[in-house]
């Protein structure tokens, strides 16, 4: 993990204002088309699941600000960040799980097929609140929808 100088930063005056709104996060959903990939995988026998939280993973890691996290009012660059992702249940419910990512997509299967049945029969809500190099995401395929979320600053910490 590495510290990020705030002084020095491109981003620091970005940062200094977005930190300061209640929601300074920004998100994106769109469908997307996965006529040729999903039928490969069920060829194959391979998770959806799985393999969406490895590509997401893949294409996440090389891009140093999605590595990016606050810490006590500090900007960290971890070296890797996990997905994290919710897994129903067989009470329909759902639990958290992160897999440990790897390039190696094979190994990282493993690790998800050994992880997955685990979190089933011990569906915990709870997570490590010092562990920060995670990135979360839902998979729901048999619902189609689109939205994006912007950043929110409703009640600002400082004025302009």
């Amino acid at each position: 993990m590495r510290h990020i100088n705030l002084e020095t930063w491109p981003r620091q005056e970005h940062f200094k204002v977005f930190s300061t709104w209640d929601y300074p996060h920004f998100s994106m959903c769109a469908n997307g088309d996965l006529t040729a990939f999903y039928p490969v995988l069920k060829q194959r026998g391979i998770s959806f699941t799985v393999a969406t939280m490895y590509l997401l993973a893949r294409a996440t890691n090389p891009i140093p600000e999605f590595r990016y996290r606050i810490r006590l009012g500090e900007v960290v660059e971890h070296e890797i960040v996990h997905p994290s992702t919710t897994i129903l249940t067989n009470e329909d419910l759902f639990t958290f799980c992160t897999i440990n990512y790897t390039g190696d997509f094979s190994l990282f299967a493993g690790r998800a097929a050994e992880q997955i049945p685990y979190v089933k029969e011990h569906p915990t809500l709870e997570g490590d609140p010092e562990q920060d190099n995670l990135l979360f995401m839902t998979s729901i395929p048999w619902v189609s929808f689109t939205s994006f979320m912007q950043t929110v600053g409703c009640h600002p910490k400082t004025t302009r």
